[in-house]
């Protein structure tokens, strides 16, 4: 019985061996039995999944760039208007869109791009917004090419001027209409209608700086020589402006510690006749005085100023230092039509124009000698400042100098100076004694006037003709002296 039962377990047991072998076949008419999975000896690497891209930036409209921190991440599409500059792979450009406008600094770019960037091109630029000294722009940037144009005609400005609503119009092409051009003054004081560098410090080639008024108010416009330079159309227009022009500017709207337009075209507007005299008399000492006059005589010329005295049909004016080149000075003679503006000012009751301006015009006029010998003495003589006058029947009367010596004249008011000084000399009429004077700047040494003064003897009855200048009362300058009729 044992051995019996010992037989059937090991038949048990062979059995389950063959059931457990790997691709044993199953008994007929027996459902299969199925096959265990062996246990992983190494766990499987794991799958690497790429890592996601960055989402590119979103465009933002211009009201979103405005209102964007500085120094944050910008992106912009806008249109190139201008370029102003390239150089070792960076590129600064002004720009505009129909919302607003960019100044593009520093943004890198190929000189083939560059060539590539005209007026118009469509440009997604991607930087940082910043700021420097008022203007706003986009920095360390990098941009490219869209298909699409857009040039942004100018928005006329010119009423913004002085009003916080300019900014908001920052870096867009901009027309300014009607403006004045005011004297600009260098480091060493002089007056011009322009500036080498803001200072009058620099040379041709260099930025123009000029000053221009509307409105009673005076504002600061350059060109960037970077923009256009010295050869440009816009940069030698500027430097034939004169104070007082009346001009048109199309310009960038940049800023530098306030409106600093960088002008791209200047248009002059046709010259108007300046006042009348009468206006010119009745301005205030100080004021802003442009006159249409013609010269009758020039006085002096040097370091670019010249003192002219001139006159109209309708009166006279003294002009002192006014700004004139020393070819211009030569063009000067007399009868020419000039357009003159400065400043109304007076001198020891000398009524004259100084800071002066002028440009040549078509025109000639040269003024009759008035014979003023019955106006010595009355206040009506005044009336008649700077004019070219004449002086008649005149009796050389004793100059005293500073020794208590007589003379016929003197060098200088005093006695005190030599051959070549100014000449003074007294003239008397209906009792009252006058004194007259040779400028020596006027007709120095060796001319006929200077000489023949020089011959006078007191008592010598005499005819004078000369300007009208006046200091503490009148004092002519004489340019002609003969025996009296």
């Amino acid at each position: 019985m044992k051995k019996i039962i010992a037989l059937l377990l090991a038949l048990t047991l062979v059995l389950a061996f063959a059931g457990c072998t790997k691709g044993g076949n199953a008994s007929p008419g027996n459902a299969p039995t199925p096959a265990p999975t062996a246990a992983p000896t190494e766990a499987p690497a794991p799958t690497e999944t790429p890592a996601p891209t960055e989402a590119p930036a979103a465009v933002m409209s211009h009201a979103e760039y405005i209102a964007a921190p500085l120094d944050s991440a910008v992106t912009v599409e806008t249109y190139v208007q201008d370029k102003q500059s390239w150089w070792d792979d960076k590129a600064n450009l002004y720009c505009q869109s129909e919302d607003g406008a960019y100044f593009i600094y520093e943004t890198y770019c190929t000189e083939e791009d560059f060539a590539k960037l005209l007026p118009g091109t469509k440009i997604k630029v991607s930087g940082f917004k910043s700021e420097w000294s008022g203007e706003v722009e986009i920095i360390d940037g990098t941009f490219e090419i869209l298909e699409g144009s857009y040039i942004a005609q100018p928005f006329d400005a010119t009423a913004l001027l002085g009003t916080d609503a300019l900014a908001d119009h920052m870096n867009e092409l901009a027309a300014f209409t009607g403006l004045t051009v005011e004297p600009s003054t260098d480091a060493d004081g002089n007056v011009k209608p322009w500036l080498y560098k803001w200072n009058g410090s620099g040379q041709d080639g260099d930025d123009l700086y000029l000053n221009v008024s509307v409105g009673g108010a005076t504002y600061s416009f350059t060109v960037e020589s970077y923009l256009r330079g010295a050869g440009s159309e816009v940069y030698e227009a500027v430097k034939q402006l004169q104070i007082g022009d009346t001009i048109d500017l199309t310009a960038f709207l940049y800023w530098y510690e306030g409106p600093n337009p960088h002008i791209v075209g200047v248009t002059k507007q046709a010259a108007e006749e300046g006042m009348s005299h009468a206006d010119y008399i009745a301005a205030d000492l100080d004021s802003p005085v442009t006159v249409v006059t013609y010269v009758q005589d020039k006085q002096s010329w040097w370091d670019d100023k010249a003192n002219l005295y001139c006159q109209s049909e309708d009166g006279a004016y003294f002009i002192y230092e006014t700004y004139c080149t020393e070819e211009d000075f030569a063009k000067l003679l007399p009868g020419t039509k000039i357009k003159v503006s400065g400043y109304k000012s007076e001198w020891s009751g000398q009524v004259e124009i100084i800071d002066g301006t002028f440009e040549i015009l078509e025109g000639s006029y040269i003024a009759p000698a008035f014979d003023a010998t019955a106006l010595l003495g009355t206040d009506a003589l005044i009336d008649h400042m700077n004019e070219f006058v004449t002086f008649t029947g005149v009796t050389v009367a004793p100059s005293t100098d500073a020794d208590g010596n007589e003379a016929a004249f003197l060098y200088k008011w005093n006695g005190s100076g030599q051959d070549g000084d100014d000449l003074y000399f007294n003239v008397s009429v209906n009792g009252q004694t006058y004194s007259f004077t040779v400028e020596s700047y006027l007709r120095g040494a060796g001319t006929e006037v200077y000489e023949a003064v020089k011959q006078l003897q007191i008592g010598d009855v005499i005819d004078v003709t000369g300007f009208l200048y006046w200091y503490e009362g009148p004092n002519p300058h004489i340019i002609s002296v003969s025996p009296a009729a």
